[in-house]
C-alpha cells in the first residue's frame, strides 16, 4: 500500500539530553569505582596469601594459582569496562523485525471490500477507515516508514528475514470483521462482491503454514494483532503460538493467550484529545457515560448501572452508538466531567476507557476481569478509580464515593493522566506503537526459551491446562543422541 499516515518526529529537549548525559556520567563513575575496588581487593588477597600464609611456600603450584587469580581479575575488570562503555554509549541491540509482504487480500483488499460495501465507486482509492480497533493500521504504517524515520522505535525493521528476531504478520483482522455492514448504506443489493471474514481467516493461516519461517519455530517468533475480541476467532488455535496483540482475554482460552506470552494493547480512542489545562472549575459534571446500554455477558452491568444512576444529580448517563454526532457529544461530555464511567462491555475492556484517559476524565472502572495495557510502566491506581462490580450496585455507593474525592485529589489524578496519555496516542511518534513494540521486544528471551524447550519435549494431552501451557502445549522428554 502506498498510503501512510503522517506521523510527527520525536524531539528531544536540550534539558532532557543534559539530564541523560549527567545520569550516564554518574552511572559510569559508579561502575568504574566498583570494578576498581574489586580489582584492588583481589590484589590484596594475592599479596596476603603470598607473604602471610604459612602454606604459601609449601605448595609447588601456588605461584601458578596466584597468576591465574590475577589474570582472572584483569579479564573481569576488562570485560566490566567494556560492558560499561557499551551501556553508556547506548549500544544495547534492538530487536529486529521483518514484516511479511502479505497477499493483498489480507491487507489493502480488505480496505477495498469495506469501501465497496459502503457504496464506493472507486475502492482502489479507499483509505483505512477510522474505528476503535485501527491499531492494526498504525502498526502496519509504522513498519512501512523508512528506518531513518523510526529513530525512537524500540525495534529495527529489517528486509532480510534471516536477520530477523521477530516476524510481523500485518493482517487487518479487526477491519475484516466489519466489512459487511449491519445496515448497508449506498450499495445496491447484489452489486457488492460477497465477502467472508471466516474465509479470510482460513486462507491467512493456510498461507502462513506454508512459510519457511513460520514452520521453522512453529510461529513462536511471529507477532499478530487481533485487537477486536472476535478477530481471528476461527483460527486462534492455529496461531496461538505467536505473540498475540489483544485488547483483553475475554474470548481467549488460557491455553490460547496469557500475559506471559502476549501483549495487551489499547483501543484507538475515538474522541478528540483534551489539550487544555487541568482544572476542576471547568468540569461541572460529576460522572459521565455515553455508550451502548445493553451488552452481553459481563456487560449486563451497564443496564443495572443505568437504572441506578440516570436519576442522580450531576450525573450524565446516555445510551448511544458510534456515530459522528455521538462522538461530538461524548467529546463535550468527557471534556467537561470529573469522572467517566467505564463498565465492562461484551468483554472486560471497552474503548471508553481510552477516550476518558485522553480527555483527562478520571476513569471509574467497573470491570473485575479487565487487563490493562503497559502495566509494567503505568500504575493505574494513580489515574483511575476501581470499583468492585457488586459494590457499584449498592444504592448510593458509587456517587457517594466520587463525591468524597477532594478537588486536590482530582487535580492529582489529572496530572497523572496528562503524564501518561501519550501511551494511548497511536498517531504519536512517541506513543502507543512504540510502547507495543517495547513490550513485544521484552518477550524475546521467553520466545527463545519456548523454541528451545520445544526441541526436547513431546506432546502429552492434558485434561486441564497447567502452567506449562503458558509457554507450550508440550511436556515430557524426548530420547535422542
Amino acid at each position: 500500500m502506498s498510503q501512510r499516515l503522517p506521523l510527527s518526529k520525536s524531539k528531544n529537549p536540550n534539558k532532557s539530553q543534559a539530564d541523560t548525559n549527567m545520569a550516564r556520567k554518574s552511572t559510569f563513575l559508579q561502575q568504574t569505582l566498583f570494578f576498581c575496588a574489586c580489582f584492588i581487593l583481589v590484589l590484596i588477597y594475592a599479596v596476603f596469601n603470598t607473604f602471610l600464609s604459612p602454606d604459601a611456600t609449601a605448595s609447588p603450584s601456588f605461584a601458578t594459582e596466584q597468576k591465574v587469580y590475577l589474570e582472572d581479575a584483569q579479564a573481569f575488570a576488562a570485560a566490566a569496562g567494556k560492558i560499561t562503555a557499551n551501556n553508556n554509549a547506548g549500544e544495547t541491540p534492538k530487536a529486529k523485525v521483518f514484516m511479511y509482504d502479505l497477499p493483498k487480500r489480507f491487507t489493502s483488499g480488505i480496505i477495498e471490500h469495506h469501501a465497496l460495501a459502503r457504496g464506493s465507486s472507486d475502492p482502489s482509492k479507499a483509505t483505512y477507515p477510522g474505528h476503535q480497533h485501527m491499531g492494526e493500521w498504525y502498526m502496519f504504517a509504522d513498519l512501512n516508514r523508512p528506518q531513518e524515520e523510526r529513530l525512537g522505535s524500540p525495534v529495527v525493521k529489517v528486509n532480510d528475514p534471516e536477520e530477523a528476531d521477530l516476524f510481523y504478520v500485518p493482517v487487518f483482522s479487526s477491519l475484516s470483521l466489519i466489512v459487511n455492514p449491519s445496515r448497508p448504506g449506498g450499495a445496491a443489493s447484489g452489486s457488492v462482491p460477497e465477502y467472508s471474514d471466516e474465509k479470510m481467516q482460513e486462507e491467512l493461516v493456510e498461507w502462513l503454514e506454508k512459510q519457511e519461517y513460520w514452520k521453522r519455530n512453529k510461529g513462536r517468533d511471529h507477532v499478530i494483532m487481533a485487537g477486536d475480541p472476535n478477530a481471528l476467532y476461527r483460527v486462534l488455535d492455529r496461531v496461538r503460538n505467536a505473540v498475540l496483540l489483544l485488547s483483553d482475554f475475554g474470548r481467549v482460552r488460557p491455553d490460547q493467550g496469557s500475559l506471559v506470552k502476549d501483549v495487551i494493547v489499547p483501543y484507538s480512542h475515538r474522541i478528540n484529545t483534551y489539550n487544555g489545562e487541568i482544572s476542576v472549575e471547568n468540569r461541572n459534571t460529576l460522572l459521565f457515560f455515553m455508550g451502548n446500554r445493553y451488552r452481553k455477558d459481563g456487560g449486563k452491568i451497564r443496564d443495572l448501572l443505568f437504572q441506578m444512576l440516570e436519576s442522580e444529580e450531576d450525573v450524565i448517563i446516555k445510551h448511544g452508538t458510534q456515530s459522528r454526532e455521538n462522538r461530538r457529544a461524548a467529546t463535550k461530555g468527557m471534556h467537561s466531567s470529573k469522572f467517566c464511567l467505564n463498565p465492562a462491555g461484551d468483554t472486560p475492556s471497552a474503548c471508553r476507557l481510552f477516550d476518558a484517559i485522553v480527555s483527562l476524565c478520571i476513569p471509574v472502572i467497573v470491570s473485575d476481569s479487565i487487563e490493562l495495557p503497559f502495566e509494567d510502566v503505568i500504575d493505574y491506581k494513580k489515574i483511575a478509580v476501581f470499583v468492585d462490580t457488586k459494590e457499584s450496585l449498592r444504592p448510593g455507593h458509587l456517587v457517594n464515593l466520587l463525591r468524597s474525592v477532594t478537588d486536590e485529589r482530582i487535580l492529582e489524578y489529572q496530572k497523572e493522566l496528562r503524564e501518561v496519555k501519550r501511551y494511548f496516542e497511536y498517531g504519536s511518534s512517541i506513543g502507543t506503537v512504540n510502547e507495543i513494540w517495547r513490550e513485544v521486544a521484552q518477550k524475546l528471551p521467553l520466545i527463545q526459551l519456548m523454541i528451545n524447550r520445544d526441541k526436547r519435549l513431546v506432546k502429552r494431552d492434558l485434561a486441564e491446562p497447567d502452567c506449562s501451557c503458558v509457554c507450550t502445549n508440550q511436556t515430557g522428554f524426548l530420547t535422542f543422541l
